[in-house]
């Protein structure tokens, strides 16, 4: 599979290193210092263009891709104000577009078990839910693309709450998220429910980059071929 790479931060290169294991090429790799390679017949010529760079810089490069009829795979947070418009791409025009707030394939059996929990707790409203997320100080965003996912499934299957709020909840109906940025932390995702009489939490810990940097490779291969708005419940089926 030809690969071309946006973004070639620390993630952008994990990404390279483990593609290149996997027996892909490396076709066109673009970063904030060659923009005009949108154009290149290199990139033109890829099978599927694999993009983290910035909230601010996401939404333009996708229409890029899509100029060039390459398929998009994303891992960029922070830009889903745009996300109908995105949509609407893969529907009428045929576009190809897979994007996970988190590629990893342990945080994404943890998004399995934590709707399958916060179902259950919707029948216990003695406890209250609460949230935490810790990354690295280079990390733009707050709170992380994945905490948004998780209290999102919290929303959907608890009456009680209508919605996230950073840091200190409003009223009783928030979910509060605690956004950390210290050193060089690759994530951690805690969500606790919490009563006067125990507390109950679950929670993932990523060791490095190399599980989101893996399953962006493997979402590259899923989504090479196929056309439409793709994410991880695509491709693992839980």
């Amino acid at each position: 599979m030809k690969i071309a790479l946006i973004g070639y931060g620390k993630m952008g290169k994990t990404i390279e290193q483990i593609a290149l294991k996997r027996g892909h090429q490396i076709v066109s790799i673009i970063d904030i210092n060659n923009p005009e390679d949108f154009n290149s017949d290199a990139f033109r010529g890829a099978d599927v263009a694999i993009e983290f760079t910035t909230p601010a810089t996401a939404f333009n490069n996708y229409m890029k891709c899509f100029e060039a009829n390459v398929p998009v795979v994303s891992g960029t947070t922070g830009w889903l104000e745009h996300i109908t418009e995105i949509k609407e791409k893969c529907e009428k025009e045929g576009k190809t577009f897979f994007y996970a707030s988190n590629f990893s394939i342990g945080v994404n059996i943890f998004f399995a078990l934590n709707k399958y929990l916060a179902k259950i707790m919707n029948r216990f409203p003695s406890y209250d839910v609460k949230m935490e997320e810790v990354h690295h100080i280079h990390k733009l965003d707050a709170p992380s693309g994945t905490a948004i996912t998780l209290a999102e499934e919290i929303l959907e299957n608890m009456e009680r709450k209508d919605r996230w709020t950073l840091e200190s909840p409003e009223k009783p109906t928030d979910i509060a998220i605690h956004a950390i940025r210290e050193g060089e932390v690759p994530g951690i995702h805690k969500v606790t429910y919490d009563s006067d009489v125990d507390y109950i939490t679950i929670e993932h810990h990523a060791k490095s980059r190399e599980g989101f940097a893996l399953g962006a490779v493997i979402a590259a291969e899923y989504a090479c071929g196929k056309k439409g708005f793709l994410g991880m419940e695509d491709m693992l089926k839980f």
